[in-house]
């Protein structure tokens, strides 16, 4: 009895929990229910923010910008990139970069026969682009009419919004005012073939399409001369790291490469704040979680004074009395994250798949949109990797260090006087 083994100290912890079974239910509740609240709570950010920062990569700039370098400040179709077509293979041929287009995109004033309206638009290649790289291409977003058969057609695509305002029907014509490469102000003329809506009112209201064979001969541009390269890769959250390898590969003195969150600054704000609030709240189920579990660590400590004071007398060392209840601290954070990822699997697969409309209850609300880009009202969850170990890592932390106080007292008791007590 004198030697015990270093190997029985975890089969003798995982005893020593379940001598109060209710106490030590009650403590794995805690954590499993902490657990299941911080995975889902950061499910639904991972996916909800990633989804918007697609969405937005997809309403016109990418996840990463290629423009001049002087075209963010004061946006003119006098800073362009006239050799668009080298630098996007060049761009594409960096293994994270999935998709890179050419556009052109500026101010505009658009004038029907009752109606006059400053606008913004896009003009772009519908051969060369899909609803991967510009979301109003999708089907579900095309109210009435069609979107362009080709780059060179005389038509344009508004706003549902915009059109309202202007008083325009389809097939109504409408000339567009721009100023050119050379700051001349120069004019189109085109028939309205179709109407969108975004989900974000205020870009419904402002929003243009064109072909982009049409603008270049308008605008004077050459016929590799855009506004901007819009870069598309596989995760958004390389774009920083995309954007500086693309510097260094492309970058010159003229050239702008910037990730969505600088060319987007009030979204990824916006972002910013709601994940320090996420992060908090999961701090705060954290603290929560690891002073229930001191409470029941310390208070079964100090019951059993005595009986570490006669495993004293046998042969164990501080050392081991410190390690036995630590490792009950282990077992405890390794079965609540068992019994939390049981209790997780189910709603997180429903979430992940299905998801739950929320229209109905945003309906008095109309569409919500965060710097032009609409919320989707559907919520859908969708953790990444790295966001579950953390969390996974943070529960046996937290765990663990609830258990050290406890554990060091465990390690103190003197013998002949822990013996005494009753």
């Amino acid at each position: 009895m004198s030697r015990v083994s270093g190997h029985s100290i975890p089969v003798i912890a995982w005893r020593n929990l379940w001598r109060n079974r209710r106490r030590t239910l009650l403590t794995l509740s805690s954590i499993t229910f902490g657990v299941f609240l911080s995975v889902m709570f950061t499910a639904m950010q991972d996916r909800n923010w990633s989804d918007m920062i697609d969405l937005a990569a997809k309403l016109g700039g990418g996840h990463v910008t290629i423009s001049h370098l002087e075209y963010r400040e004061t946006p003119s179709l006098k800073k362009s990139i006239s050799d668009a077509s080298p630098l996007a293979q060049a761009a594409l041929r960096q293994t994270s970069v999935a998709r890179v287009v050419q556009r052109i995109s500026g101010p505009v004033m658009l004038n029907t026969a009752s109606e006059s309206y400053g606008a913004s638009f896009i003009a772009y290649d519908p051969a060369q682009e899909d609803a991967s790289t510009l979301s109003f291409l999708d089907s579900d977003a095309l109210l009435a009419g069609r979107m362009f058969a080709n780059d060179n057609e005389k038509g344009i695509i508004l706003g549902y919004k915009l059109a309202e305002n202007l008083n325009a029907e389809l097939d109504n014509r409408i000339v567009y005012t721009m100023t050119d490469k050379n700051g001349d102000i120069v004019s189109g003329l085109a028939r309205l073939i179709g109407t969108i809506k975004t989900g974000a009112p205020n870009l419904d209201a402002r929003l243009s399409l064109l072909p982009l064979s049409t603008v270049r001969e308008i605008v004077a541009y050459d016929s590799d001369e855009v506004t901007q390269l819009a870069v598309f890769i596989e995760d958004q959250r390389d774009s920083e790291a995309v954007a500086m390898l693309l510097d260094s590969v492309i970058g010159t003195q003229n050239l702008a490469v910037l990730p969505w969150n600088i060319s987007q600054p009030d979204l990824a704000a916006f972002i910013a704040l709601k994940l320090g609030g996420t992060r908090f709240m999961s701090a705060f189920i954290a603290l929560l979680v690891t002073a229930g579990i001191f409470n029941t660590l310390f208070v079964s400590v100090m019951e059993r004074m005595r009986e570490f004071g006669i495993l004293m007398a046998i042969g164990f060392t501080p050392l081991k009395l410190f390690s036995l209840v630590m490792m009950e601290s282990l077992w405890l954070a390794l079965v609540g994250l068992l019994g939390a990822a049981l209790l997780t699997t189910g709603p997180y697969l429903y979430l992940a798949s299905t998801g739950i409309d929320t229209s109905a209850i945003l309906a008095d609300q109309g569409s919500m949109d965060v710097a032009g880009v609409a919320m989707s009202t559907t919520l859908k969850v969708g953790i990444f990797p790295e966001s579950l170990a953390v969390i996974a890592i943070a529960a046996i932390i937290a765990t663990l260090l609830a258990g050290f106080y406890p554990a060091w007292r465990a390690g103190t008791v003197e013998p002949v006087d822990a013996i005494k007590l009753v």
